[in-house]
């Protein structure tokens, strides 16, 4: 378990945010939840192995400085290849992480994407999510991004540890994507900022 290294963070508004590509819908719901619908054919990825390079997603953005960490909850109901959800970490159009969960290949899937000038992808199966509340943090220390995950109140999945310049300017928030179709709508339920983890294990 690595709730311990996590230390507690505030609810951010929704209008603290700023839109880097604008969905086609954003709507706030009775209980303060953000609904979201991505464009047909919005992605982020760049060049590796597929050879294209998509920049479109809705993302909604405020600062990461370093020494912070942010988190963003979702609620999982992915049906088309390739729908997706989570976090994205952004400094530039080459330079930036994005981390959630993603339908492939008929499988709900937790991984990230680390851009820097070329994408990779780091995948691990969660079936066992489906319908469930998840939640994405992204830890800023250093010269590392430390990517966490869960479901509901289940502890904290380590995803993934990347490198992130301590001089780069960095912003964050949730984002959704829906490479193949129209109609994905994403209920985000919460976006919170803190301080960074306290350390990558707990033996730290």
């Amino acid at each position: 378990m690595e709730t311990g290294l996590v230390p507690p963070s505030e609810p951010l508004d929704w209008a603290r945010g700023a839109w880097l590509h604008p969905p086609v819908r954003a709507e706030r719901g009775p209980a303060g939840e953000l609904v979201v619908e991505p464009a047909a054919e919005s992605d982020f990825w760049r060049r590796t192995s597929y050879g294209f390079v998509h920049d479109n997603g809705p993302a909604l953005l405020a600062p990461l400085p370093v020494g912070s960490a942010m988190e963003v909850s979702f609620a999982l109901d992915l049906t088309g290849q390739f729908d997706q959800a989570g976090v994205l970490v952004r400094v530039d159009e080459r330079t930036w992480v994005k981390t959630g969960v993603e339908l492939s290949d008929g499988e709900l899937q937790l991984g990230a994407v680390v851009t820097r000038e070329f994408s990779d992808w780091s995948l691990a199966p969660v079936p066992e999510w489906a319908g469930r509340e998840v939640t994405v943090r992204v830890s800023r220390a250093g010269d590392a991004l430390t990517i966490r995950a869960r479901v509901d109140d289940e502890p904290w999945r380590l995803v993934r540890l990347a490198p992130l310049d301590p001089t780069a300017e960095a912003t964050a928030g949730p984002f959704c994507c829906a490479p193949l179709r129209a109609g994905l709508a994403v209920r985000f339920s919460g976006w919170r900022q803190g301080p960074a983890d306290t350390a990558v294990h707990p033996e730290d």
